[in-house]
């Protein structure tokens, strides 16, 4: 079983997140980074599970980023990954992420690609079925529960009103949610371990960037708790329907 899990660097998220050079790019000024605890928690742990029951195999992480996301690299590799991959450029956008990704994956001959369902900081959800686009291959969305029966995984998933049950042989990508697996924290020996591992450095391909980012803005701050005497429900109902709307 060969596996290939995409990971993401993304602020913590207790991080004070501002923006510098006219509010068009992400200040990384004293924020603290982590994994994407979705790509961490649940795409990860499960590639690492399913090549533990079969007995065999190899899980690969792939970053796209410059080479201070290493940090982060590394702990994939310590919490049990066997090597890793960073495609060497800046993620500048979704599309120009995913052509990066199919344009290494193509010819690796992976079983399946795992992503986590979408990034804290963008929330896109994007990537990974462009990737299974790129690559022609089935896509399964926001995986909670997945049982494998030799070429075929049974993969669950929530759903308006209930639950979907798909069937699909790999190869195949999918993106992990909430339940897939459960998180695991490296212990000393993975850590020691995943100084030896090979992280591996290479070059981006030449991939025309269509998406320029114009601007950011910060959310309006939130304002002061107002106190009701519990006696004025008068004022309360004027509150709740004038001022925040919600009656």
């Amino acid at each position: 079983m060969k596996l290939l899990v995409c990971i993401s660097q993304t602020p913590d998220t207790t991080a004070n997140i501002s923006f510098k050079d006219n509010n068009t790019a992400f200040n990384p000024d004293g924020v603290q980074f982590i994994m994407n605890p979705y790509d961490e928690w649940y795409a990860l742990v499960r590639a690492l599970e399913l090549k533990e029951a079969v007995g065999q195999g190899t899980v690969t992480i792939l970053n796209v980023g410059p080479a201070t996301n290493d940090v982060v690299i590394r702990k994939g590799l310590a919490i049990g990954a066997d090597d890793a991959v960073r495609i060497d450029t800046e993620a500048t956008s979704a599309n120009y992420v995913a052509k990066q990704i199919a344009e290494y994956a193509k010819d690796k001959g992976y079983d399946a690609i795992f992503f986590g369902k979408e990034t804290i900081d963008f929330n896109g959800a994007i990537v990974p079925s462009m990737v299974a686009e790129y690559l022609d291959l089935p896509f399964v969305s926001l995986a909670q529960h997945m049982d494998v029966n030799g070429n075929t995984a049974t993969l669950k998933r929530d759903i308006e009103g209930g639950v979907e049950v798909l069937s699909v042989d790999f190869p195949f990508v999918l993106s992990a949610a909430k339940g897939l697996a459960e998180q695991r924290i490296p212990n000393m020996k993975g850590i020691m371990m995943s100084r030896r591992k090979p992280l591996n450095v290479v070059a981006a391909v030449d991939v025309p960037n269509t998406v320029e980012v114009v601007h950011f803005e910060t959310p309006p701050a939130k304002s002061a708790v107002k106190l009701i005497d519990p006696d004025n429900m008068d004022e309360l109902v004027n509150l709740l329907h004038n001022e925040a709307k919600v009656i």
